[in-house]
């Protein structure tokens, strides 16, 4: 093909998606063909206006594996164009240590944020091959920096230099009680990576003694100095474990929507139970780990320790940081990678993780599993792609000014870490979309079709059962038989509406405020027009007393549309997040209704711009709601237009609006029979014969134990070719 074909390939691409693509084809090109001829090409490229092909450039310089080519790559870390600048750190840990750049990187990890972690991962790499000069450049940009946060970040940086030359900083380090507390935990947290040297372990006890957090971070340390844990088989079954360290998971789900613990955590936690508790999946243990403080952490290693090896447990693991928003936590990555591998060699090791979306745990977990031996299963979804050619096609997104939007969303590294975490799984596990094979190879170039004994669609599920048992509550609740407190909660809301709010119909939306999920759209949409004279809205998410930055500008939103003083007034319902039972009778009430307070027929309304399947519409449907979804994505694989719920541009507010409308006109059913509607009879069928969390979880057993099988035949081949 050529550079120069590679590369008006790429210039020409009609779509930004397919941009990204043939700079994969840019790169191999360059590779093929390396010299002052295509660095002269490459470097012509940075310095036009299409940030795009920009991006692209510098990532053709790292495969050419070419003096020159590394030269302009550490000239960007200077570079005016901050998206730049990560991207040539990023790119330049693929080739050897570069000493000019080492200085620009370590300035980038003061910065901090992502373009600090991928020049820290850029160091880790060179560390391999230069500990000294690394271990010496940090040493000498402490001296320089008086920020706690940016020396925590130069320690962390140090203790990722495995060589013995770090363990006398990281030691004196830790014992200095004039350093700063975020730079002594970062050293106390590498000194556990050490166990050959003898001082580390007394050190680490002494620092134990105490009781503040510092002490219980040498606690942990001590834990990671252990040999790990040998597991004990007294049953054939899988020990599998699972992962979303964006959310405070708990079996509880007492979290469920504040902040990122949306339908993912409530998933892993009736995935992890229906996997363990049938034999059919044939898996016996489940761990789920998720965030959590130092000393949830120390409590749960203690549990998974004394464990038998059976039943749904759960590791919380230590972020060393409070919360933030998964586009910000990349720079947690470290702390991530070193409580995933915590958890695992306590638990004596698995047959198998689980990784879903292309975030932080995902990139930090996959290390671990590359370094224990452990295969992995990563379900596969067009994601950030899909969102990428959204963005692309509403105009919203240019090639010209791509590289503050990747800035911000870091789009390129997940797309990039999608097809990376797909090319290592054991196994792959696809969401039903009505494209799917059309989709993945036009959006993530892959082809299904292509080793399929490794791919496998398995729609998720929902515990149609619990949410069975909540509607008979609420239709024994409309009765008067009997008080239910999440019921009476919802009473009280509704009583709390101005009188002629009383007696409507309730429009009910559950998920995090976040601006992929469209809440702020969905109340802009019900307000400005005739819907709000229809229903009242109820959207149930959000930390409403500690707002994330995300829930925070979801929130400003919806106060402009609807201002907090006018909310009884005009019928909106703003409680915060709710457990995941408390909104499962939720839900059954807006079907069922209750007497003088709310109609029966009420609808469920999902904004989202994308939704690879949607956990939320499914209970909602589960408990006869009629809904209103995306158009495209997984719900268009289980909602029959018209008949079960309405497909719609959700993310246009007033194509939202009609898809509403009609979804109110549809789904009346009877004032003395209201759950006997057939819509509602055909939607909670629908779920019960094909999207129950019991199914799901004997779908991915046989994926689980082919892919653990596959596994242990390549170790045993590669052992017999010794």
């Amino acid at each position: 093909m050529g550079v120069r074909i590679a590369l008006d390939a790429v210039l020409s691409a009609p779509s930004i998606v397919d941009a990204m693509r043939a700079s994969d084809d840019l790169a191999f090109e360059a590779g093929r063909d390396p010299g002052a001829r295509t660095v002269r090409i490459l470097d012509g490229v940075l310095r036009e206006g299409d940030e795009l092909a920009a991006i692209a450039a510098t990532h053709a310089l790292a495969g050419m594996l070419d003096h020159e080519a590394a030269r302009v790559l550490a000239g960007l870390l200077s570079d005016d164009r901050a998206f730049l600048r990560e991207h040539a750190a990023w790119a330049l840990g693929s080739g050897l240590p570069r000493y000019e750049a080492v200085g620009r990187l370590l300035g980038m990890v003061v910065e901090g944020g992502f373009g600090g972690m991928l020049a820290q991962r850029t160091l880790e790499q060179w560390s391999g091959f230069a500990p000294t000069e690394i271990a010496i450049g940090v040493e000498g940009a402490l001296l320089g920096i008086d920020d706690a946060s940016a020396r925590a970040r130069l320690v962390e940086t140090l203790g990722l230099v495995r060589d013995p030359v770090a363990t006398g900083p990281l030691l004196r380090i830790g014992s200095d009680g004039g350093e700063t507390s975020d730079a002594r935990i970062a050293a106390v947290s590498a000194l556990g990576e050490r166990p050959s040297a003898r001082r580390v372990a007394s050190a680490l006890e002494s620092l134990a003694l105490g009781d503040d957090l510092l002490a219980e971070v040498a606690r942990l340390a001590l834990v990671d100095l252990r040999p790990p844990r040998r597991r004990q088989r007294g049953t054939p079954g899988l020990t599998v474990a699972q992962l979303f360290l964006h959310a405070d998971i708990d079996p509880g789900l007492r979290a469920a929507g504040a902040g990122d613990n949306g339908g993912v955590a409530t998933l892993l936690v009736r995935l992890g139970d229906a996997l363990a508790g049938a034999p059919a999946a044939g898996v016996d243990r489940v761990l789920t780990l998720s965030r959590g403080s130092v000393g949830q952490a120390l409590d749960d290693l203690r549990a998974v320790e004394a464990s038998h090896g059976s039943g749904h447990e759960y590791g919380r693991v230590p972020l060393l940081h409070d919360p933030v928003p998964s586009p910000e936590a990349w720079p947690l990555r470290v702390a991530a990678r070193r409580g995933i591998r915590r958890v695992l060699r306590a638990a004596g090791g698995v047959d198998l993780l689980h990784l879903r979306m292309a975030e932080v745990g995902s990139l930090a977990a996959a290390d671990v599993a590359r370094e224990l031996g452990t295969p992995y299963v990563f379900s596969l979804a067009p994601d950030p792609h899909a969102v990428i050619e959204s963005l692309d096609r509403a105009g919203r997104l240019t090639r010209d000014a791509f590289g503050g939007v990747d800035r911000r969303e870091h789009f390129w590294f997940r797309a990039r870490l999608v097809q990376r975490l797909a090319a290592n799984a054991a196994h792959t596990v696809l969401f039903p979309r009505p494209r799917l094979e059309e989709d993945l190879r036009r959006l993530v170039g892959i082809d299904t079709e292509a080793d399929p004994d490794r791919r496998t669609v398995v729609p998720e599920g929902v515990d149609a059962e619990a949410i069975d048992r909540a509607l008979a509550e609420a239709t024994a609740h409309r009765r008067g038989d009997g008080t239910v407190p999440a019921l009476d909660e919802l009473r009280r809301h509704v009583a709390g509406l101005a009188a002629e709010r009383r007696g409507l119909p309730l429009i009910v939306s559950v998920g995090r405020l976040h601006r992929v999920k469209g809440m702020a759209t969905l109340v802009e949409a019900w307000a400005a027009g005739p819907l709000a004279e229809r229903a009242n809205l109820l959207v149930v998410g959000g930390d409403l007393d500690a707002p994330s930055d995300d829930e925070r500008e979801q929130l400003d939103r919806i106060d402009a549309a609807v201002p907090p003083a006018d909310r009884a007034r005009r019928g909106l319902i703003l409680p915060g997040h709710r457990p995941n039972d408390v909104v499962a009778r939720w839900l059954a009430a807006a079907r069922v209704g209750m007497p003088d307070l709310v109609a029966p027929g009420g609808v469920y309304a999902c904004a989202s711009l994308k939704e690879e399947f949607g956990i939320a519409l499914l209970e909602a449907m589960a408990a006869g709601l009629f809904v209103v979804a995306p158009d495209g994505g997984g719900p268009a694989t289980y909602i029959e237009d018209g008949a079960t719920g309405i497909l719609a541009a959700t993310s246009d507010a007033d194509r939202l609006a009609a898809a509403i409308e009609r979804a109110l006109d549809g789904a009346t059913g009877s004032e003395h029979d209201p759950a006997g509607d057939v819509r509602a009879e055909r939607a909670r069928r629908m779920v019960h014969e094909r999207f129950t969390v019991q199914r799901m979880a004997e779908a991915l057993g046989g994926v689980y134990r082919a892919a653990a099988l596959d596994e242990a035949d390549l170790l045993a081949r590669a052992e017999g070719s010794r």
